[in-house]
């Protein structure tokens, strides 16, 4: 039995993959459809700088929902992202200030990244306390440690060359967006076709009959956080090199809007199905109804309850869907 027929849990896993890409499909057309609608009420809706700026604007979020959607298929969640990132950012913005190299404040971010989410992987695969919990009390430890070195007080005079969300590929393709669809891309081939990716789906699906495939959940589990740890760490440095100042601060609910991404694109909460393809487009939607919202003269405060929307019809399309496959 292999790791992607565990990941099935019982059902056609080649019917699984028709329904995630149809899911993909659809949102794809969610984007170009709102695109058309709110440009056809408002046409500098479809102006090129304001489509530039919601890719630009979120890249970060579609690369951390990337990592969320690993953790959220191995059957965990974690809501201390939107803190970590934070302090990654306050980090990587600190290093390059006082001097230090600028490959070294990027690089810091990366690794620090790693080893927190890794620290928790840990402590959720071997002392098996429930990644809500562990997540929940890094939440308030890089929360208050942030502020409390901080003072709140913002990052400035960073360096012209710490801003890696300023550099445009081949002078035309910015960097942000083109590390969206590479990492993108590179997590999805990973996933279905490594045998450490379709792991994740085993254990997230059945861990005990991905025990006895000889799947070890402990260490899939690290894997798993570790890596969700370094796509955070990319996600805080293009977030923290996109503006000229970095605010000392948590950015207010970015875990749930990681979170929303990762759900609405296809990832089952329950674990075992999902794929990061539909997470990013998930992300570019968010943020382009956020921006929309502006634009049809609707307050942008409308967007909290719109992802919580989002949430509670996907997660009750899901439940069906498995109830479907499971009576099948």
């Amino acid at each position: 039995m292999t790791a992607m027929t565990l990941a099935g849990a019982g059902a056609d896993p080649r019917r699984r993959l028709k329904v995630l890409a149809s899911q993909e499909a659809l949102l794809a057309i969610a984007v170009i459809g709102l695109a058309i609608a709110v440009g056809l009420y408002n046409p500098r809706f479809l102006a090129a700088r304001n489509l530039s700026d919601v890719l630009l604007g979120n890249a970060y979020i579609a690369v951390a929902a990337v990592g969320m959607s690993m953790v959220i298929v191995s059957g965990n969640i974690d809501i201390s992202v939107g803190a970590l990132i934070g302090v990654l950012a306050t980090i990587s913005g600190t290093l390059a200030v006082n001097g230090a190299p600028i490959l070294v404040a990027w690089l810091a971010a990366l690794v620090a990244g790693v080893a927190v989410m890794a620290l928790q992987g840990v402590i959720i695969a071997y002392l098996r306390i429930p990644a809500i919990v562990v997540t929940l009390g890094m939440l308030s430890i890089l929360k208050g440690g942030l502020i409390s070195v901080t003072g709140g007080k913002w990052i400035t005079d960073l360096p012209d060359s710490f801003h890696l969300a300023d550099i445009e590929l081949f002078g035309m393709l910015p960097f942000p967006v083109v590390l969206m669809i590479l990492v993108t891309i590179l997590a999805a081939l990973w996933m279905r076709y490594s045998a450490s990716g379709r792991a994740i789906y085993a254990v997230g699906g059945n861990a005990e009959a991905a025990r006895l495939c000889g799947i070890s959940q402990p260490r899939t589990i690290v894997m798993v956080f570790a890596l969700h740890g370094l796509f955070a760490g990319a996600a805080a440095l293009l977030y923290a090199t996109q503006l000229r100042v970095i605010q000392s601060t948590v950015p207010p609910n970015l875990e749930l809007t990681i979170i929303t991404a990762s759900v609405v694109g296809g990832v089952s909460i329950l674990g075992g199905v999902g794929t990061v393809v539909g997470s990013t487009l998930a992300a570019v939607l968010i943020a382009e109804i956020a921006s929309a919202l502006v634009f049809i003269d609707v307050s942008p405060y409308w967007i909290r309850a719109v992802q919580g929307a989002l949430i509670l019809v996907t997660v009750i399309a899901d439940i069906l869907r498995r109830r479907r496959m499971a009576g099948a």
